[in-house]
């Protein structure tokens, strides 16, 4: 059940080559963090980013007495290997904020062209850039120019079906100097609806010579080894799957070393939980949101499947307080354990 141990691009060393996607609301230092406790994933990427944000939020007075502190691109030493992803549609304020981003110590950018969120295409960011492919050039070429850290991108497979420009976009990473691209295998159009098309990460891995990592509907160890036999990829990107199950990553390494993975138990699930709200009850000046709002939001994901779910999901969405969350999780786990003692 051999697959790629080790991804480069360029001078950073992915090992095993298995990547956290960035997501936005999620992936922040937090979130990351738990998922590099819990071993197995070998690249962590922030949310991504506005790169008029980072501009506008790079020093100085100004940024200092805002509101609402600017920590997407916060991040702790032990996160290394770590890569910052942005998004926009300004070449020269992406450049910039690449500037900020290698300043910052990051080991590498990625650019956003996959986001299908209506308020970002609108402005033509993420997957609205597919419709663009000239503009899509001059951002790449500029970025590029910039800095000298490795520069990855990010896309889907096209608009829509009358326009997949998936192989096109492969070509024009590489010729303008990237040491990478991950697609995830749906168009704008699609959402996260319907299936992701792997044979298509299968053809841009035959188009072009930078590694390619396959990103979409990657659910489970079992998914993750097929997506490698099907594609050819040189890894795998895995988002929502984290989400729900952030102990993934593991399960896939124990999977393909033996043929076998551990379920979390119900004590498992405890203590991951009780430690991720304590981070965030700890760390919540280094996020970007309220701390209690993603506690109450990490709340919806994880409790899938966990038996009475639904009672500590509604536990939780009525809390006013941190405090009251952490309780909420102790009383309802305590007492599920008590239950089946």
């Amino acid at each position: 059940m051999a697959i790629p141990e080790r991804l480069r691009f360029g001078s950073l060393a992915v090992e095993p080559a298995l990547i956290l996607a960035p997501m936005a609301g999620l992936t922040d230092t937090v979130f990351r963090r738990v998922i590099r406790s819990l071993g197995g994933c070998g690249l962590i990427m922030t949310e991504f980013t506005n790169a008029h944000g980072v501009v506008a939020h790079r020093g100085g007075p100004a940024a200092k007495n805002r509101r609402r502190p600017f920590n997407y691109l916060h991040y702790e030493p032990d996160e290394h290997p770590i890569v910052a992803q942005l998004f926009g549609s300004d070449p020269e304020v992406l450049a910039d904020a690449a500037r900020v981003v290698e300043d910052a110590g990051f080991d590498g950018i990625d650019m956003n062209f996959g986001c299908p969120v209506k308020k970002v295409v609108k402005c033509n960011g993420g997957s609205g850039l597919l419709r663009d492919l000239p503009l899509a050039e001059r951002i790449l070429k500029a970025v590029r120019a910039a800095v000298a850290i490795p520069f990855t991108c990010k896309i889907r497979t096209g608009w829509d079906e009358d326009r997949l420009v998936y192989a096109q976009m492969g070509r024009l990473a590489e010729d303008c100097g990237l040491q990478g691209i991950a697609l995830h295998g749906r168009t704008r159009a699609q959402g996260y609806a319907g299936e992701a098309d792997w044979d298509r990460i299968a053809a841009l891995k035959q188009a072009v010579g930078i590694p390619v990592v396959g990103n979409g509907d990657v659910f489970s160890p079992q998914d993750c080894l097929r997506m490698f036999r099907h594609t050819g990829c040189d890894g795998v990107m895995i988002g929502r799957a984290a989400s729900s199950n952030p102990w993934i990553f593991r399960q896939i390494r124990q999977y393909i070393a033996t043929g076998r993975y551990d379920r979390p138990t119900e004590a498992d699930r405890y203590r991951l939980l009780s430690d991720y709200y304590r981070r965030l009850a700890r760390d919540g000046d280094k996020i970007s949101g309220d701390p209690l709002g993603k506690m109450k939001q990490f709340a919806a994901y994880f409790t899938r499947g966990v038996r009475n779910g639904a009672r500590l999901r509604k536990a939780i969405y009525r809390v006013r307080s941190q405090e009251e969350a952490c309780a909420a999780v102790s009383e309802f786990f305590e007492g599920q354990l008590g239950a089946a003692a």
